[in-house]
């Protein structure tokens, strides 16, 4: 397969200015560009991106990290333009390896893949769907030579970012706008700093949001809720947050709670704050259109809601029914909205959690509103602007009025905000999750590098619903999710309606103490947590970074994503349903890394490893944070480098307030060296522990300090003292450091066998069937298409992908949506649910094809046969050949069945619905094209209507097309079907009774097309 990348189109001249500090330069179009270009919406503060940086510009960033002077970039943009769109192409050394993109599923390295950026309501989403919950325009590149460089494309409009050309950055939007480079500097730590300078670091997170969170779709009424906080409690299993989910509001209205399910809120919030917890409340930004309700009421009096094209308010559909939607581009909206979130706050609530702000609207194509709709910003966001200007900040808006409605509430405290929908700036004022993921391997496989590209993206406090949101997790895939989940920044149980619940101690006691382990990890480790997302808050660096970090040089670290660093300490995970002992060993970097647990070894868990030279802190389990009192002992692990040296530091303060800004914190910076033993001697010599420096007005609390020197793996000799003096440990001799590492891999070797690997028993268990279930799709995989098949739901194609242009055309769960085929002309008639058998299955791979063939009984003496292969003479094409067959029809009926039609029914996943059109010609010779309307929409076509045997479903945006050929005499009618993202195109065989010679059949194919690609 080759690549049509070296098209060419006329290219302007662009202009370049360096801005905000050395290495980082503004390129634009040319002079007329950059004046027409819009505000820019992602940096902290916008009119950096206007002034030119000199070397005597006052500035406040520190060069500390910086290497590149103020000269000539070394990486000039090309400006194309094409079909009125601006087209960036940025040509890197061979070798190159892209990150970053923000919320994207799939791999940790991006090369080789395309996303759009347009935030989508994306439930269920895949490793190959292109546009998510949040719009991150950026691409982070790591050099050959272990450098590090990034390029913002600094719009707000729908942008293609394309890596699939080796080394380059393509970049499509509408003109004009400008593209900011960043480097190359010598590290990725680097260029993440420089990054924060643009768009400005994290807040500092109140502690407790740190801690395990527990939600459900929904936890109702509010005694359950207290329920599940008593469990916590008495299990002893650590939680610090209790979310509530939308079923607490009156019939979904935002602002309120049901007057029989959540009547006293304050009550509720007492009783939380009484056992340790924080509650967490969900707003959503659609208010239902009702007169007498406040929300309504006030923002109707203020004039706040988003206009259609015509000017009048936009109504949509969303959870309470019609909805209007508040314009968060005005500042004075933005205001109203604080001041509800301040008399809201008022019922003693924590924290806030924004959903469905992409913003997402039910009843649409698009599965959002028109981007025709007004709105009528201010003029430093870009002014009035259509909707398809500030689609892709509207979440990140509507976080920040909700960060600042917090922070009216309570200015002393520090807000804590989650939001589903996000830009590049949104972590100023939000966290985030990964969104609607599913319950089954894949899922957790995907939440460590899209947790990772966040992270590089300039957010750090993220991570995915542990266990997957939707669908029924199993025990094992629970119990592994937890010890991988608990380990990321962000940590939070989450499951959606109609599941199994998914609390720690829901699958029985192996796996509640499983979680209760890797829970104490992480308690232990949150002063080290909390000394990371210091650093974060100060210079912009990840708590949770790739491991290339640890070598940027090193090509063998690029492409692993199952685990990861926190500062120095390395989380060694396997996200598969292998256990540890089937895993290879894993890949570590050069240098010293010495594994160390917490006694606690069970072969779900991750394992630990922590790099030489590096002093990680940690303290006593708590069950939440304000258990811990300031005189519990503090405890350092210790790891020496090669020199016999290692440093650390641990960063505290009141854990939810403002004071640390007026310097009430402290922050401690240790240090170790080896003081070598004397000449002649056989003893190994003493470790020395002590303060290196402070920052910050507290007095050192007075308390013990433990030390751990771990000296080999899971070896380690322990010393303590009292924090602020010395430690010293006397370091044992070679002998003695081989036999504490026998020993200590004894006793692991011990501990896990007594573990022992949890044994998934999601096939004998009836509730635990579903998405998190351990069968397993059958894959068709020749040429270009990789098909997924659930032969025992149905005989469904769940997924279809075409692997050159990464694009997903179906995409369904295991037990709905996707392709289906029916035996009647009404949806869900027999055949789209039953047990399919495996009749015939060829993997013809020296032939380079792949043929299934199922079938299934659909009861009356009838059988609906399949045979699906992928052609070694079109390797971008699915044929399919489908049958209604009378196996034992009855004498008394004459040998002929029932009525039967045979009806196609594929649901197409649509990446661009209102870009998306289908083209035919009738069989009349007519040409016809079809686009959707935001509005759900049928169009049946029978007799001469019907396709002369093809049609095409085609995404304008992106030029890749589907074609769909059948035998026209085969087929009676066809429909055309629009829904949430989607396109159905089907096909209705005649409707008639079958016998054993009369058979009803549809033959036809899917031919997938990329024009960027040839073959």
């Amino acid at each position: 397969m080759g690549s049509l990348e070296e098209e060419t189109f006329a290219s302007s001249c662009c202009c370049c200015m360096p801005i905000l500090e050395a290495g980082v330069y503004r390129f634009d179009a040319s002079e007329a560009a950059r004046r027409e270009a819009a505000p820019c919406l992602s940096f902290v503060n916008p009119k950096l991106r206007e002034v030119t940086f000199s070397c005597g510009t006052a500035n406040s960033h520190s060069n500390y990290f910086l290497t590149t002077k103020l000269e000539d970039p070394t990486f000039v943009p090309q400006f194309l333009s094409e079909n009125g769109q601006q087209i960036v192409l940025l040509k890197l050394p061979s070798g190159t390896s892209f990150y970053g993109t923000g919320e994207v599923g799939g791999s940790l390295e991006r090369t080789g893949k395309r996303i759009f950026t347009w935030n989508t309501d994306a439930w269920g989403y895949n490793q190959n769907t292109t546009s998510l919950y949040q719009a991150h325009p950026w691409v982070f590149a790591v050099l050959p030579n272990g450098e590090a460089f990034g390029v913002l494309a600094d719009t707000s409009c729908r942008c293609e970012v394309d890596l699939r050309v080796d080394s380059t950055i393509k970049i499509v939007a509408s003109p004009s706008f400008p593209v900011i480079t960043f480097g190359p500097f010598h590290s990725p730590e680097a260029l993440l700093t420089a990054l924060g300078h643009a768009i400005g670091t994290i807040q500092m997170p109140p502690k407790w949001a740190l801690g395990y969170h527990q939600c459900r779709w929904s936890y109702e009424p509010a005694a359950r809720v207290a329920e599940i906080a008593e469990n916590f409690r008495e299990k002893k299993v650590p939680c610090d947050v209790i979310w509530m989910d939308i079923d607490y509001m009156n019939e979904f209205r935002c602002f309120t709670s049901h007057p029989e399910t959540f009547g006293d809120m304050k009550a509720l919030s007492k009783t939380l704050h009484d056992g340790g917890f924080k509650g967490v409340w969900m707003l959503d930004p659609g208010i239902k259109c009702e007169e007498g309700y406040e929300a309504y009421d006030t923002g109707s009096e203020k004039d706040v809601w988003v206009q259609t094209a015509g000017g009048k308010h936009y109504v949509g559909e969303c959870w309470p029914g019609r909805v209007v939607f508040p314009d968060f581009t005005q500042s004075k909206v933005r205001t109203w909205w604080a001041e509800l979130v301040k008399k809201f706050v008022s019922n003693g609530i924590d924290g806030i959690w924004n959903d469905m702000n992409e913003p997402a609207v039910f009843k649409t194509v698009s599965k959002t509103m028109p981007e025709s709709n007004i709105h009528r910003g201010d003029e430093d966001l870009g002014g009035h602007q259509s909707h398809s200007y500030y689609h892709n900040v509207y979440g990140m808006l509507q976080a920040r009025s909700t960060f600042e409605g917090m922070l009216l509430a309570n200015p002393e405290r520090r807000p804590f905000v989650l939001t589903r929908a996000g830009f590049l700036g949104s972590h100023r004022y939000a966290a985030t999750w990964t969104g609607d993921n599913l319950a089954n391997w894949e899922h957790l496989n995907m939440s460590i590098p899209m947790a990772i590209n966040l992270s590089l993206s300039g957010q750090p406090f993220s991570g995915p619903d542990i266990g997957g949101f939707a669908g029924d997790s199993t025990p094992k895939l629970f119990a592994r999710w937890m010890g991988i989940g608990t380990m990321m920044p962000f940590a939070r149980g989450h499951s959606e309606k109609g599941t199994i619940d998914q609390e720690p101690w829901s699958f029985g006691p192996e796996v509640e103490e499983i979680c209760r382990r890797a829970l104490y990890r992480r308690y232990r480790l949150l002063p080290h947590f909390y000394t990371l997302f210091h650093r974060a808050h100060t210079i912009g660096l990840p708590v949770m970074t790739p491991l290339f970090f640890a070598d940027p040089k090193d090509p063998k670290l690029r492409k692993i994503d199952d685990s990861f660093l926190l500062g120095p300490l390395l989380v060694s995970t396997c996200p598969t349903p292998k256990g540890q002992a089937q895993m290879k060993a894993p890949v570590l970097p050069t240098g010293i890394w010495h594994r160390f647990s917490f006694k606690d070894d069970h072969p779900e868990l991750p394992l630990l490893y922590l790099k030489g030279g590096s002093i990680v802190p940690m303290g006593p389990v708590v069950h939440y944070v304000g258990e811990k009192t300031a005189s519990e002992p503090l405890t350092l692990i210790v790891a020496l480098d090669h020199h016999g040296k290692a440093k650390g530091d641990v960063y505290e303060d009141d854990e939810e307030g403002f004071s640390y800004q007026n310097g009430e914190f402290l922050h401690t910076h240790y240090e170790a060296e080896l003081i070598p033993a004397h000449c002649g001697t056989k003893e190994g010599g003493e470790i020395i522990v002590r303060v290196a420096s402070t920052e910050g007005n507290w007095k050192r609390p007075n308390r013990p300090l433990f030390v751990r020197l771990l000296v080999g793996d899971v070896a380690e000799v322990e010393g303590k003292g009292v924090d602020g003096e010395e430690v010293r440990i006397r370091l044992p001799t070679d002998s003695e450091i081989l036999e504490l590492i026998k020993s200590g891999c004894k006793q692991e070797i011990s501990n896990l066998e007594m573990a022992g690997e949890l044994k998934d028993k999601g096939e004998e268990h009836e509730l635990l069937k579903g998405t998190g279930a351990v069968k397993v799709p059958i894959e068709l995989d020749q040429g270009n298409i990789l098909l997924k098949i659930v032969p025992w739901i149905g005989g469904r194609i769940m997924s279809m992908i075409h692997k050159p242009s990464g694009c997903e055309w179906i995409e369904g769960r295991l037990e709905s949506s996707g392709y289906e085929e029916y035996s009647g002309t009404e949806l869900q008639s027999a055949g789209c649910a039953e047990e399919y058998t495996v009749v015939k299955r060829e993997m013809a791979q020296v032939e380079g094809q792949d043929l299934l063939g199922l079938e299934g009984d659909i009861s009356g003496g009838l059988a609906l046969c399949r045979e699906i292969l992928l052609p070694k003479s079109s390797p971008n094409t699915v044929q399919i050949s489908s049958r209604i067959v009378a196996k034992s029809v009855g004498a008394g009926s004459g040998g002929f069945s029932r009525l039967v039609c045979l009806r196609i029914h594929p649901v197409f996943k649509l990446a661009h619905p209102m870009g998306t059109v289908i083209k035919y010609t009738a069989l009349d010779g007519t040409f016809c094209e079809i686009s959707p309307n935001m509005d759900f929409q049928e169009t049946w076509l029978h007799g001469s209507e019907r396709p002369n045997g093809e049609w095409r479903l085609e995404d304008t945006e992106t030029g890749l097309s589907l074609i769909n050929r059948f035998q026209v005499n085969e087929v009676e009618a066809c429909l055309i079907h629009w829904g949430p993202g989607s396109c159905n195109l089907e096909l209705f065989s005649p409707e008639r009774p079958v016998s054993k010679d009369t058979p009803l059949e549809i033959s036809h194919e899917y031919e997938m097309v990329d024009p960027h690609v040839y073959y």
